[in-house]
């Protein structure tokens, strides 16, 4: 069971920490623990529960109304809303449910449903991967515990595992080669595996090295393929303050392929790029640069 602080709550659930203590005291909708200096703490129920009540606000339901269901009500209430056609910060907060109670056939219902009728990549960039990006700070804050990052992780690893073995890799004229890895022990691939689907799918070619690469064998892969674009991501090895280091590093060793960087502590951080290095801010960027 993980514990969240108010701020947690707003980020994964998009209300303002000022209306839930307003609720808190309003409502008595939700109870938080305290710490010993007053400090409130919610855990996976609380989570839940704000996120049914977000769900329920969004389709026209009154917070007066809400407060005067029992837990089982919302809940059904919720179920039905989810089995009609959700919109896309709808079937967020679904997935974020289905992490909290590691339902694994709410996630597949979830995913199956929306790639079949919009796509795989367009499920990607308009569900999951918003989905990660919220819940990218809780993950580096340790906020959500293990199981529940290596349970939701896992199933969208498999998905992508999946839809990239069913590309047809055929390369256009035009098309780069793209080396794609992790730094050593840095395990976070999902960015990593979609930015080798987005890229194998402009009919580009990758050498996919995978999660928590030794330098050195980067440089043995290096030599062996020259490619035309060295790709990473950075969400917590190396730390914040080696990071600069680590570009620098980069750069001098590869000064004759692009760099292109991306990751919580590349984006939206001061890391001055070499002139051989770019940000990749997101998955917009990574299309607009796979596509040329």
């Amino acid at each position: 069971m993980s514990n969240y602080s108010i701020k947690d709550l707003e980020q994964l659930s998009g209300i303002k920490a000022h209306t839930l203590r307003i609720w808190e005291h309003r409502y008595n909708i939700i109870s938080p623990k305290r710490t010993d200096t007053n400090i409130r703490t919610y855990d996976d129920q609380d989570l839940k529960l704000v996120l049914n009540i977000s769900l329920l606000k969004d389709h026209g339901y009154k917070i007066s109304e809400i407060s005067k269901m029992s837990v089982e009500a919302m809940y059904q209430e919720v179920i039905k809303i989810s089995d009609r056609q959700l919109s896309y910060p709808d079937q967020i907060h679904a997935l974020t449910i289905s992490m909290i109670d590691l339902d694994e056939e709410r996630f597949e219902k979830i995913i199956s449903t929306n790639i079949l009728q919009f796509g795989f990549e367009s499920s990607m960039i308009h569900i999951i991967y918003p989905f990660l990006s919220r819940i990218g700070t809780l993950w580096v804050t340790g906020s959500i515990g293990p199981a529940q990052e290596h349970f939701i992780t896992n199933l969208i690893r498999q998905k992508l595992i999946v839809a990239i073995d069913g590309q047809v890799n055929k390369q256009r004229p035009n098309g780069k080669k793209y080396m794609l890895y992790l730094p050593e022990g840095e395990l976070h691939e999902i960015s990593l595996l979609f930015a080798n689907y987005i890229i194998r799918a402009r009919h580009n070619r990758v050498v996919y090295l995978g999660q928590s690469l030794p330098f050195n064998e980067l440089v043995f892969a290096y030599n062996v393929h020259k490619p035309d674009y060295i790709f990473s991501a950075i969400t917590s090895v190396p730390s914040n303050h080696e990071t600069q280091l680590y570009v620098d590093k980069l750069a001098k060793q590869f000064p004759e392929s692009h760099l292109l960087l991306t990751g919580y502590q590349v984006v939206g951080q001061d890391i001055q790029m070499p002139e051989n290095g770019t940000i990749i801010n997101n998955i917009d960027d990574l299309i607009r640069m796979a596509s040329v």
